[in-house]
């Protein structure tokens, strides 16, 4: 096969996403701008009379959380997006105002945070799959999977897809978005590229979550709720609302400590966690599911951009590229900032020109899982199950000094405005590390010598009985 795509006019003005997943509907949204069509190519059957469940999203029956940048990046890329969600039933929240949060250090007071919005998974994409496809140049192939690239002799240069069932798709550029299962180290080495070298922490966590019914209780002064563990409580939960008057309830324990699935077993665990609060919310309240469990959280970053050859006409985003431990809520937001990114690199660029620039594209858009990998990988390395390469001198240092600056975020506005920017990737890490940051929190802020008081946060008492 020849590898100028001129030579192949059905593929001509034409990009080709693999995966409808986040990553891949905003990379269609993006691209849409830049090509004449866009063909979404998705392995799942995709419900078509509104929010389902589907096999290619397995986590989407636990907590998320879409962080505050990550919905302005959607906003910007989807004007309306936040209106049609809301309209949906998601709930924008305040974090940690809204919330009862006890984190490794204390209870959060009310302290300045930044915006969440939760909503069930499947509402989000339903909603975002519904904005995306309602722009006439992006076409959806649910059902189909892709089964490899297609490309010249030399492997230099992708000119489309080989479909499982039906003829190959010629396309100038193929985005893979197929997350955890993706198969583009194979598909690769089939065109002659070498394997990208591959970073993996695996802290075991696991997670097991169930919907409930929200309970009628006029006196509630909070939202939802997060009891993290720690090392030397490695189980915790979080409890989120959700539209239809439910409650998701996810636990979270590593190695050993992960959570059960059975039904009897799950509010044992709830009631064995570093305070009662979660318990206590959830023990008379109507159970609508019965437990899930899920334990694919592994962080693991395949380094495609290092390589020193990469193919015109091919990119990798999302989770295919780098995926984290889920319960820092960051995957969503990093899925909106890489379809920034491309938007970025693409630039003015002609349709044309754009596979050339995929080595370009495929750099910008990993540099974007930069801060949440340093965030979920350093908290991760604190347990000693962790599987990964252990933290240097200079690692551990930071991770001191960031258990400082906790116990600050708990109480302190200006440190805790600071920690919420960096956590929801608003600002950069630097913001903590900056002189005056630095001195705040070492003159102010030092780890408590003993347990802090975990019932409950003096701002949130329940009634008595």
């Amino acid at each position: 096969m020849d590898d100028d795509m001129d030579n192949h006019p059905a593929g001509h003005d034409h990009a080709v996403v693999l995966g409808a997943g986040l990553a891949g509907l905003l990379a269609a949204r993006v691209l849409a701008r830049r090509f004449a069509r866009v063909t979404v190519v998705e392995r799942d059957e995709l419900p078509a009379a509104g929010p389902a469940f589907r096999p290619g999203v397995p986590q989407s029956r636990h907590a998320h959380v879409l962080w505050s940048r990550g919905l302005e990046v959607m906003e910007a890329l989807l004007p309306g997006i936040t209106r049609a969600l809301l309209a949906g039933g998601a709930a924008l929240l305040e974090s940690p105002r809204d919330f009862l949060w006890l984190s490794t250090a204390d209870w959060f007071g009310p302290v300045p945070g930044a915006r969440i919005l939760l909503a069930g998974r499947e509402l989000l994409d339903w909603t975002v799959r519904q904005e995306v496809l309602s722009d006439g140049r992006i076409e959806v192939r649910s059902g189909c999977a892709a089964t490899g690239l297609r490309a010249g002799p030399d492997g230099h240069t992708v000119t489309g897809v080989e479909l499982r069932d039906g003829a190959p798709l010629a396309a100038r550029l193929v985005v893979d978005a197929t997350g955890r299962t993706s198969r583009a180290p194979a598909w690769l080495a089939a065109l002659g590229h070498p394997a990208p070298a591959v970073t993996r922490y695996d802290s075991h966590l696991g997670y097991s979550s169930r919907f409930y019914e929200i309970p009628p209780d006029p006196g509630r002064r909070w939202q939802g709720m997060y009891v993290q563990g720690r090392p030397d409580s490695p189980r915790g939960g979080v409890l989120v609302p959700l539209e239809g008057g439910r409650w998701l309830v996810t636990l979270i324990g590593n190695g050993e400590h992960a959570p059960p699935t059975r039904d009897e077993e799950f509010l044992d665990f709830a009631r064995g966690l570093r305070s009662p609060a979660l318990y206590d919310a959830i023990r008379d309240a109507k159970p609508l599911s019965a437990p899930t469990g899920f334990r694919s959280t592994a962080n693991e970053w395949r380094h495609y951009e290092r390589l020193e050859r990469w193919p015109a006409g091919f990119v990798v985003l999302g989770d295919a590229a780098c995926r984290f431990n889920p319960v820092y809520g960051h995957g969503m937001t990093v899925a909106a900032l890489a379809a920034e990114a491309l938007d970025r690199a693409i630039g003015t660029l002609a349709a044309r020109d754009v596979p050339r620039a995929a080595r370009r594209i495929q750099r910008s858009t990993a540099a974007v899982a930069a801060v949440p990998w340093q965030i979920a990988t350093s908290e991760d390395m604190r347990y000693p199950e962790t599987e990964g390469p252990p933290p240097d001198r200079v690692a551990r240092a930071l991770q001191g000094y960031m258990s400082r600056v906790l116990v600050g975020a708990n109480a302190d506005p200006v440190i805790s405005r600071r920690f919420f920017g960096v956590l929801s990737l608003s600002t950069s890490p630097n913001t903590l590390l900056s002189p005056g940051t630095v001195v705040r929190v070492l003159s102010k802020w030092r780890l408590p010598t003993s347990p802090a008081t975990t019932d409950y946060p003096a701002h949130h008492v329940p009634p008595a009985g």
